[in-house]
């Protein structure tokens, strides 16, 4: 669906509504795996933040059982077709392989409530990931497109491999806020020594 999204060439650019708008209530899978995936490279800082955003608003919806919406300033934003298509050829032969690994089992992970639940998780790792962590985003960004994926496909084994990636996602996060506070403590115990 996504690749036919980004090879419509009647569209010059394409809105993140238009992508909510065609997949509809398929909509929470692709559209948090689009969002998370370009967090799991390394990239410039303050991607991650203009990225969470989204998925902070699709993972409450997720984990509440709702349709999918994004307020409009979310929704109008745009991305030229070409890119778009050239983000999506990319990511099509990670797709592909998943796709070979994906399958409905364990379904009850996958479906409200375990929807839910995943979208509570989300919502948490999507909320990790927009602040300015180092290190903050890498892990809690592909522990989405795992959970992400395990939601489209229907696959439980997924959620829950996603859900053990969120697990060691956020004690990593923790640590490395455990190990800032204690470094600018040591900081300031020094200097006023």
């Amino acid at each position: 669906m996504l690749s036919d999204i980004a090879n419509d060439e009647s569209r010059e650019r394409i809105a993140i509504g238009d992508l909510v708008s065609e997949m509809q209530e398929r909509a929470f899978g692709p559209l948090m795996f689009i969002f998370a995936l370009p967090n799991v490279l390394p990239t410039p800082p303050g991607t991650s933040s203009v990225l969470g955003a989204p998925l902070i608003f699709l993972a409450a919806q997720l984990a509440l059982g709702r349709e999918p919406w994004l307020p409009r300033v979310i929704a109008d934003r745009s991305i030229g077709r070409s890119e778009f298509a050239g983000f999506i050829n990319k990511a099509a032969p990670w797709l592909a392989r998943a796709e070979r690994l994906l399958r409905p089992r364990l379904g009850a992970l996958a479906r409200p409530p375990g929807e839910n639940l995943v979208g509570a998780m989300c919502f948490v790792l999507a909320t990790v990931l927009v602040l300015p962590i180092p290190l903050g985003n890498m892990l809690p960004a592909l522990a989405v497109c795992v959970l992400a994926l395990g939601i489209l496909a229907g696959d439980g084994l997924w959620v829950l491999a996603g859900g053990a990636i969120a697990i060691a996602s956020l004690g990593v996060v923790s640590g490395v806020v455990w190990g800032l506070v204690e470094t600018g403590l040591y900081l300031l115990k020094s200097f006023f020594a």
